[in-house]
C-alpha cells in the first residue's frame, strides 16, 4: 500500500467519524446514555426553567447556550458575520423572558437548537469536502463533547429537581 493510499482512508474515516460523533452526541442512540435531544425530552417548560439555586444556569439557558455555541462554530466555518445569531447577546441567555413561562416559548427555543445543529451538521459536511476541513477537526469534537457535557448537566437538573 503506497503511503498517499493510506492517508486518504485515514481523512475519509476521520471525516466520517466527526459527523457519526456529531449525530450521537446530539441524537443517536448511544451506549452511554441521553445524548443532548434525548435529555430535553419530556422536559417542560416548568421543568426548563427550574434552577437549583440563585444565579444558577436552568435547562431552558443550557439549551439556548448549546444553540449558541453551534452557530458560533458554522459561523467560524463559513465565515459569517459576528452578531447574526437569532437572539441577541452570546453564550448564556436568561430564560424564560419575562411573561414567557410557557410551553410555546420552550418548544421554540428547542427549535432553534434543532435548527443550529441541522446548519452546523451540514456546514460540516461540507467543509469536511475541502482542505479546510482539518483546521477545524479539533473543533468538531470539542462540539461533540460540548453536547454530551451538557445532556449529562441537564440530566443532572432533572434529578435534582426531584428532590
Amino acid at each position: 500500500m503506497n503511503s498517499n493510499f493510506c492517508a486518504e482512508v485515514a481523512a475519509l474515516n476521520s471525516k466520517q467519524l466527526v459527523l457519526a460523533l456529531l449525530d450521537e452526541a446530539y441524537e443517536k442512540k448511544t451506549w452511554h446514555g441521553p445524548n443532548l435531544k434525548q435529555s430535553l425530552k419530556g422536559v417542560t417548560a416548568r421543568q426548563g426553567a427550574w434552577r437549583p439555586d440563585t444565579g444558577r444556569h436552568n435547562i431552558w439557558e443550557v439549551t439556548l447556550h448549546a444553540a449558541y455555541w453551534k452557530y458560533a462554530l458554522r459561523r467560524r466555518i463559513e465565515g459569517g458575520k459576528r452578531g447574526s445569531f437569532a437572539l441577541k447577546g452570546s453564550n448564556f441567555f436568561p430564560r424564560p423572558e419575562k411573561g414567557n413561562l410557557n410551553e410555546a416559548a420552550w418548544a421554540r427555543d428547542k427549535k432553534l437548537l434543532e435548527r443550529e445543529h441541522r446548519t452546523l451538521r451540514a456546514a460540516v459536511a461540507q467543509v469536511l469536502r475541502t482542505s479546510r476541513g482539518a483546521k477545524f477537526i479539533s473543533q468538531f469534537y470539542g462540539m461533540a463533547f460540548h453536547d454530551i457535557y451538557h445532556a449529562g448537566q441537564i440530566r443532572l437538573l432533572r434529578r435534582l429537581m426531584e428532590r
